[in-house]
């Protein structure tokens, strides 16, 4: 087992890794729409939100070594179903002709006030 660790995403918030290579795979944990810098939330639309959750689970997966194209199962966390639409259209941009497997699930409340969290798991490079 090997833990994943980068400046390109948020450093974890609690006890756990970014991410963590196991038997031929990639566990990456639940991103929220925090500033890898700052450490703050991202202020703004949920779109917004998601460009920033992708952007941290792209700087995990390619401190990996790997990326969206060898990602086979999601999970998306949603706070309100409402914002699907616009959750599907960010996600769905950041994979090719391939999509994983996913499920998304609403939740009644996620880590600082965020609207939307997303984990994968993925092929190690």
């Amino acid at each position: 087992m090997q833990v994943i660790v980068t400046d390109k995403a948020p450093a974890a918030i609690g006890p756990y890794s970014q991410a963590v290579k196991a038997v031929g795979l990639l566990f990456c944990s639940g991103q929220i729409a925090l500033d890898p810098v700052s450490g703050e939330m991202v202020q703004g639309t949920v779109e917004e939100e998601t460009r920033q959750v992708m952007e941290n689970l792209r700087g995990v997966l390619e401190a990996a070594g790997t990326g969206f194209d060898r990602v086979v199962k999601t999970t998306i966390y949603l706070i309100d179903m409402a914002d699907f639409p616009v959750v599907n259209q960010v996600y769905g941009s950041c994979f090719g002709e391939l999509k994983p497997a996913r499920a998304t699930v609403g939740v009644a409340a996620l880590p600082r006030g965020a609207r939307v969290e997303v984990e994968v798991v993925a092929l190690q490079a």
